[in-house]
């Protein structure tokens, strides 16, 4: 092999890198008072990718015991009737539940409405809502219906939370940065909720909707996950930008995150189980004021 030939091996491959598995040293610690959880968004398909998928968190939760899964919407695509919820959802994550791992979703642009009074996804009949989890407040948005309503209940759960929680992690459909081809950011979106994220201090959103996985550059503070490939998958539609710090979109994924103290650990994991992007988000301390 020629000099020519093998430097332009070596930049093609650091072109192509981010986009398929890689070995990263760092591993989630699985520490005994952490907060553990999982993330799984556009999942819905009822098709054997979803099944696989439920397969490997629960392979995954043998040495990794989370007790709670966030859904970031589209969780029934298609019909659905009480049969659909059965093979779209409780058979996919049917050992998860079993175990009594708690489900908590949103809402996306192909779930109906009703979905939210669906016992499994713990909505409890609401649109948005907020829980803790251990030194975690989650805020959970329907970002279908961005109604002056819920941005004035957002607003006050944000302040009502500002000493209250150690880490501030919100997630909702749509995304407000993403660098999928299909859909991309969504800006108008963004001009209403980013202001009250950077001034309460959000530290992560997760959303979906773009069929990849992707992790974006920290913007004013906040790292923000696209997850929007549990189930359904658009293959080689991401288009990296300046934002882009890491993507997969070579087959369905889905993410652990484990928080423990001041750090919050991901990996993010594809239908096969190998490992697709990992890291540490330290959580800075003091409130970030809006621009």
């Amino acid at each position: 092999m020629t000099v020519r030939r093998l430097v332009a091996g070596i930049i093609l491959l650091l072109t192509i890198g981010s986009s398929f598995p890689r070995a990263v040293n760092e591993a989630l610690p699985t520490r005994r008072d952490s907060l553990k959880f999982a993330v799984i968004g556009d999942n819905g398909s009822g098709d054997r990718p979803e099944y696989e998928v439920g397969q490997q968190l629960a392979a995954a939760r043998n040495t990794f015991p989370f007790e709670l899964v966030i859904m970031l919407g589209d969780n029934v695509y298609g019909r659905q009737n009480p049969q659909d919820f059965v093979t779209k959802f409780e058979q996919p994550y049917a050992q998860l539940l079993q175990q009594g791992v708690l489900f908590r979703a949103t809402l996306g642009n192909h779930d109906s409405q009703n979905n939210r009074f669906y016992p499994g996804f713990h909505m409890n009949g609401e649109r948005y809502y907020a829980y803790t989890a251990r030194n975690v407040r989650f805020f959970v948005l329907d970002s279908n219906q961005m109604d002056t309503q819920q941005v004035a209940w957002f607003d006050d759960a944000l302040k009502q939370s500002a000493d209250s929680a150690d880490w501030k992690i919100c997630y909702f459909h749509h995304p407000l940065y993403s660098d999928g081809g299909r859909h991309g950011s969504e800006v108008e979106l963004r001009v209403i909720l980013e202001p009250l994220l950077v001034k309460y201090g959000v530290n992560v959103v997760f959303s979906g909707h773009d069929h990849i996985y992707e992790r974006i550059k920290p913007q004013k503070g906040i790292t923000y996950f696209v997850n929007g490939s549990s189930g359904e998958l658009r293959k080689g539609d991401v288009r990296p930008s300046a934002f882009t710090a890491a993507y997969y979109d070579q087959d369905q994924a889905f993410t652990l995150v484990e928080i423990a103290g001041d750090d919050m650990f991901f990996e993010a994991r594809s239908r096969t189980g190998q490992l697709v992007d990992s890291g540490t988000i330290h959580r800075a301390t003091g409130r970030r004021e809006a621009p």
